[in-house]
């Protein structure tokens, strides 16, 4: 090696890495489990699907209009939700009366 490789080399490595053990760092004080209070939670509100099958279980039951209404979903998908309730064990029956199909069913036990 030539003197300027040598020195070019060295003002390279002088730029110095963080280090990847990361030593400079403090670490926080360990907590034991015991003195850490668990934060409250709310309890978990009931999924869409869940609350399509509250909506058919009802005696008066469920248009399509107030299923999407309840769920936000689009006709298709919901529609497509009260065939998973039927492979969950739902016994989903429709009637129409004056144009309008109203959805009906019964929790699986």
């Amino acid at each position: 090696m030539t003197k300027t490789s040598k020195a070019r080399r060295n003002a390279t490595s002088s730029v110095s890495k963080p280090s990847k053990t990361g030593g400079s760092k403090a670490k926080p004080a360990a907590r034991s489990d015991s003195q850490v209070a668990a934060p409250a939670r709310a309890p978990k509100l009931p999924s869409k699907q869940q609350q399509l099958a509250a909506l058919l279980v009802r005696d008066e039951g469920a248009t399509l209009d107030r299923m999407i209404a309840a769920t936000g979903w689009l006709p298709h998908t919901t529609r497509a939700a009260l065939t998973g309730l039927k492979k969950k064990g739902y016994a989903i029956s429709s009637d129409k009366i004056d144009g309008v199909r109203t959805y009906r069913g019964i929790a699986p036990e």
